[in-house]
C-alpha cells in the first residue's frame, strides 16, 4: 500500500479574523474524520489558513482502504435444505453473494449453524473516496454568516477563487462550491499576485512562503510577536501583546510587518484605556509603555504589505488614528461636563431585564443588599450605598456607549474627578471583579459588597422569572456571576451563609412568577457550581459530592472542607477509614437504629469496643475547637488516629449482637463514630 500527502485549499476573498480559526480547524477536523471513518491510514493531519485560504495537509496517508474480509450470514442451516436439497432460501443467498451454493460455508455461533459466504472485499481508493468528503466538508463548515455573490447561487462566508487537491503529485477529480479542483494555487494579493504551480503537496508551505504568504498560523502569530517585541525594542518601550488582538491580526494579514507610528502627546490627557481600547478596537494597534508602565504616545501597526516607502505606510497609519483618539477625548470631555450623580435619575429609562425592571429598580434592590453585606463585614455601610447609587452611571456615558469594555473604569475615573470617596470610586472599578475564574477579586470592602450585591441581585431575579440556565444558553452569564460570587466569599474570607445573603436578595423583589422555593434552587444551582471551582485546585467530584452531602451553605466554610477532604484523602489511612465509614453508613441504614450516639459504658464487653468508645470520647474533646474554628484539615488529620481502633472494633466485635440492648449500644457508638466524620463531609463518598 502506497503513501503520500494529500493537500486541500480553498481559496477565497479574505474571512472574518475572528472566524479564522474556528473555520480552520472545523475544515481539518471534517477531513480528518472522513479519513478515519473510511479507515485510511494516515500519519497526521494539519490545518493552515490565512484571510485567504483554508487549507489541510495530510501526511502519509494511504493510497486506498486496505483490503478486508467480509462475511455475510445467510438462513439457517436447519431452513437450507431440506432433505438433503438446498431450498429457495438457500439458492436465493448463494445467487446473492454471486456464487453456487456448493460454495457456501457453515458458520456455527451460539444460536446455531447458519449459511453463511466469505469474500476479500477491495479497498476504494483515495481518488475515488476524497470528492464527496470534500464537498460535504466544505459544505459543513461552521460558517458565521453565508453570502452568494455574481448570478452564482453558491453560498459561503465570503467568494471562493480556486480549489487545490492533490495527492502527491497527483491532481483529485473534485468540486465543490461551483469549483473544480486542480493544482493551482495564488501567493500574495499586490507582492505575488500571480498563479502558482504546484508540483507536488509537499511543496505547499515552501511554495507559499516564496510568494510572500506564511500559512502556518502559529508561525505567522510568532512572527509578529517577535516583531512587535523587536519594534518596541527600537523605542525602549514595553510592548503589550493582547493574545486576543494577536490571534485577531494574524487572521487579518499573510505577510505581517510590524511597523511603529505615532500619535500627539496631548492625546495622553486622556486616560490610558480609552486610547487603548480605541488603538486595538479600531485599528487593531499594540500599545507601548514605558519604564513607568505608562503609555507612550506610539503604537505598532502590523502591515500586510512589505512596502519599499515604509513611513508613507506609517504616516497613513497615523493620519486615521488621529480622529479616532480626538473622538476619544472628545467623549471624555463631553462626559466631565457633568457628575456621575446627575446621571442617575438617566438610570429609571434604562431597562435591564423587561420583567424585572431599569437599572434603576436594581440600584434600589442592589442597595438594600449591599447595606447588609457591608454590615455583616465590617465594612462602610454609607460608602456601600453611594457606591451602588453611582454603580450603573457610567453606562450612560459617551465613553462607555463608544466602549463598552470600559465600563467600570471610566466609573472609577468620573468618580474620583467629582471628588467622590476613594474607596467608592475603587468601587466602581472593582464591581466586575472577578470577570473570570482566575481573576482577581475586589480589594476595598466597598468593592466586594457592590459586587456581591450586584450579583446576587441578578441570580435571585433571573431565576425568579424562570430564565435558569440551560447547558447551551445562559444570556445573563449566571454561571459566571455564581463563581464570581463564591470566588468573592472564600478568596475574600468572608464567612457569610449564602442561603442569608440569596433570602435577603428575594425579599428585594416583588411578585417573582418562580417565587416557591427560589432561594433553595439559587442555592443549590450555586453550590454545585463548586464542582467547576474545585477543579482547579485539584480537588475530584467524589471529593466535592462528600461535602456537598452536608448541610454547608457558607462557602467559606464549604471551600475549607473541601481542601480538608482533599488533604485528608492523601493520606495513608484515609482508604481504611472510606472503607470503615461505607460499612458503618451500610449497617446504620438498614438497621432499626434511632440516631442515637449515646452509649451506655455498662453494657460495652469486649475489649475492642471499649478501646474505640475510649478513641472516639477522646476525639470528640480533641476537634470540637477545631470544628468551631473551621479548622477541618487539622480536625481529620486528628481524626486519621481512629483507623487502628476502628480496625480492631470490626475484626474482634460482631455488631448485631443477639442482646437488644448491646446491639443498640454498639449501633450508637458507631454513629457516634460516623457523627465525628460527618462534621466535616461524608467520606464514604470517597473512592477505596
Amino acid at each position: 500500500m502506497a503513501v503520500d500527502t494529500l493537500l486541500l485549499e480553498l481559496g477565497t476573498e479574505e474571512l472574518p479574523p475572528t472566524a479564522l480559526d474556528a473555520l480552520s480547524d472545523a475544515f481539518a477536523a471534517s477531513i480528518e474524520k472522513g479519513l478515519q471513518e473510511a479507515e485510511i491510514p494516515f500519519q497526521s493531519v494539519t490545518a493552515y489558513a490565512t484571510p485567504r485560504r483554508l487549507a489541510v495537509q495530510v501526511k502519509a496517508l494511504a493510497d486506498k482502504q486496505p483490503d478486508r474480509e467480509v462475511e455475510r450470514r445467510g438462513p439457517a442451516l436447519a431452513a437450507a435444505f431440506k432433505d438433503g436439497e438446498p431450498t429457495k432460501a438457500a439458492e436465493g443467498f448463494a445467487r446473492s453473494c454471486g456464487v453456487s451454493v456448493d460454495e457456501l460455508i457453515h458458520l456455527e455461533t451460539d444460536k446455531g449453524t447458519w449459511l453463511g459466504y466469505r469474500e476479500q472485499q477491495q479497498g476504494e481508493s483515495v481518488q475515488s473516496l476524497l470528492p464527496e468528503m470534500v464537498r460535504k466538508t466544505l459544505q459543513s463548515l461552521p460558517v458565521p454568516k453565508n453570502m452568494r455573490w455574481g448570478a452564482s447561487r453558491v453560498e459561503f462566508s465570503r467568494p471562493v477563487h480556486w480549489l487545490v487537491a492533490l495527492y502527491g503529485n497527483q491532481v483529485i477529480t473534485a468540486e465543490a462550491l461551483g469549483l473544480q479542483a486542480s493544482r493551482t494555487t495564488y501567493g500574495h494579493r499586490f507582492h505575488a499576485p500571480n498563479a502558482i504551480q504546484l508540483e507536488h503537496a509537499d511543496d505547499y508551505l515552501a511554495a507559499l512562503e516564496n510568494a510572500y504568504v506564511l500559512a502556518d498560523r502559529q508561525q505567522r502569530r510568532e512572527r509578529i510577536r517577535e516583531q512587535v517585541l523587536a519594534e518596541a525594542e527600537v523605542q525602549e518601550a514595553k510592548a503589550v501583546i493582547d493574545e486576543d488582538l494577536l490571534v485577531e491580526v494574524s487572521g487579518l494579514v499573510e505577510w505581517p510587518v510590524a511597523l511603529t507610528g505615532s500619535f500627539d502627546e496631548r492625546f495622553l490627557e486622556v486616560p490610558a484605556e480609552c486610547l487603548i481600547s480605541s488603538m486595538k478596537a479600531n485599528q487593531k494597534y499594540f500599545h507601548l509603555l514605558d519604564d513607568q508602565d505608562k503609555l507612550k504616545p506610539l503604537f505598532i501597526t502590523i502591515s500586510n504589505i512589505d512596502s519599499a516607502d515604509p513611513q508613507q505606510v506609517i504616516s497613513g497609519n497615523e493620519k486615521v488614528i488621529r480622529p479616532r483618539l480626538a473622538d476619544a477625548a472628545f467623549f471624555y470631555d463631553t462626559d466631565r461636563k457633568r457628575t456621575l450623580a446627575s446621571r442617575i435619575p438617566q438610570l429609571e429609562s434604562v431597562v435591564f431585564q423587561q420583567q424585572l425592571g431599569t437599572l434603576a429598580d436594581k440600584a434600589r434592590r442592589s442597595t438594600a443588599i449591599a447595606t447588609f453585606i457591608a454590615e455583616q463585614i465590617h465594612g462602610d455601610v454609607a460608602y456601600a450605598q453611594r457606591a451602588v447609587a453611582l454603580a450603573k452611571c457610567d453606562l450612560v456615558t459617551e465613553m462607555v456607549l463608544e466602549f463598552p469594555e470600559l465600563q467600570g473604569i471610566m466609573g472609577r475615573y468620573y468618580a474620583e474627578q467629582d471628588g467622590e470617596p476613594a474607596e467608592v470610586a475603587q468601587a466602581l472599578e472593582e464591581q466586575y471583579l472577578p470577570r473570570f475564574a482566575s481573576d482577581a477579586i475586589p480589594e476595598s470592602l466597598t468593592g466586594q459588597a457592590l459586587a456581591l450585591a450586584d450579583r446576587l441581585d441578578t441570580l435571585v431575579g433571573i431565576f425568579g422569572i424562570g430564565q435558569r440556565p440551560t447547558g447551551a444558553k445562559d444570556p445573563f452569564a449566571l454561571r459566571r456571576a455564581s463563581i464570581g460570587v463564591l470566588n468573592i466569599l472564600v478568596k475574600g474570607e468572608l464567612n457569610l451563609d449564602l442561603r442569608e445573603l440569596l433570602q435577603m436578595a428575594a425579599t428585594q423583589h416583588q411578585n417573582l412568577p418562580k417565587a416557591d422555593g427560589l432561594v433553595d434552587d439559587v442555592l443549590t444551582y450555586m453550590l454545585d457550581r463548586f464542582r467547576a471551582w474545585g477543579q482547579e485546585e485539584g480537588i475530584t467530584a467524589e471529593m466535592y459530592l462528600a461535602v456537598r452531602a452536608r448541610p454547608a451553605t457558607k462557602p467559606l466554610d464549604f471551600a475549607r472542607r473541601l481542601r480538608a477532604v482533599k488533604a485528608f484523602a492523601q493520606r495513608e489511612e484515609a482508604a481504611a477509614l472510606t472503607a470503615a465509614n461505607k460499612r458503618v453508613s451500610n449497617i446504620l441504614s438498614k438497621q432499626e437504629h434511632d440516631g442515637s450516639t449515646q452509649v451506655d459504658q455498662n453494657l460495652l464487653q469486649e475489649e475492642a469496643e471499649k478501646t474505640l468508645f475510649s478513641a472516639v470520647t477522646a476525639s470528640q474533646q480533641q476537634v470540637a475547637p477545631l470544628f468551631a474554628a473551621g479548622d477541618y484539615q487539622q480536625a481529620l488529620d486528628m481524626l486519621a488516629t481512629l483507623r487502628e481502633p476502628v480496625d480492631a472494633f470490626f475484626d474482634q466485635v460482631m455488631v448485631m449482637a443477639d442482646d437488644d440492648a448491646i446491639r443498640h449500644n454498639r449501633l450508637a457508638l458507631l454513629a457516634s463514630l460516623q457523627a465525628l466524620f460527618l462534621k466535616v463531609a461524608d467520606i464514604s463518598q470517597l473512592p477505596q
